[in-house]
């Protein structure tokens, strides 16, 4: 999950994004980039999914996904970058294949999986569709986003660690309302000139998307089994 800490207060103004080359070619870039992480995430789970591939764990998990994010940071203005990028995302959709293949064996899973995916996609295109014609500044999110963020972790390591099923629901529903607020968060930075590195931006808004797809994945498929 994005680190927030190093967002400075987005900047402001009225003027049109035709009229701040940076800005729409920051956006241009990173919609661009996100189409691509999108794709390669998806081909990855997919074939984590045919081929039946084991789940990583939670460690393996959690070391792989920091540490990519970390590497993404540190590389960020190099020719390393966009490898990371794709190595990070990759990791992703491979972690998001058991899940998928979990949920597909589920009665109405496909149908669960094609809701999901289409409630993520609309909820990322109406939030940035917003963010993009009003150009609000939500830069004014980012402390409770990070806090959220913080209490979402240790309350998913509790419940994964006590097996409380209840506890688990509850913290995919927190962490689904802090994706769409990071959604907006990120999107709105873009716009303001708050974020010029089209990598980060990228990995934010991924991040953001993904987190939001699997939250919703476990709430609709808690929704449609006994």
């Amino acid at each position: 999950m994005e680190h927030l800490e190093r967002h400075p207060a987005a900047a402001r103004g009225t003027t049109l994004l035709s009229d701040r080359p940076e800005v729409a070619r920051v956006l241009r870039n990173t919609y661009a980039l996100l189409s691509l992480t999108i794709l390669f995430a998806a081909g990855t789970a997919a074939l984590a999914v045919a081929n039946a591939w084991p789940s990583p764990g939670l460690v393996l998990t959690l070391v792989g996904y920091f540490g990519l994010l970390f590497a993404v940071h540190k590389l960020r203005n190099s020719g390393w970058a966009l490898p990371a990028v794709f190595a990070l995302t990759g990791f992703m959709g491979y972690t998001l294949g058991p899940l998928l293949s979990h949920t597909l064996a589920l009665p109405g899973g496909a149908g669960t999986i094609v809701a999901a995916l289409a409630a993520t996609g609309a909820t990322f295109v109406g939030l940035s569709a917003y963010v993009l014609t009003t150009r609000r500044d939500f830069s004014f999110m980012g402390g409770f986003l990070f806090a959220g963020l913080v209490i979402a972790i240790v309350l998913a390591l509790v419940a994964y660690f006590f097996t409380l099923p209840a506890l688990a629901l509850a913290v995919s529903a927190l962490v689904a309302l802090l994706s769409v607020g990071l959604i907006l968060f990120e999107t709105s930075r873009i716009v303001n000139g708050g974020e010029t590195n089209y990598v980060l931006a990228t990995v934010g808004l991924f991040v953001s998307a993904f987190n939001l797809f699997t939250s919703l994945l476990h709430l609709f498929g808690i929704g449609g089994n006994d």
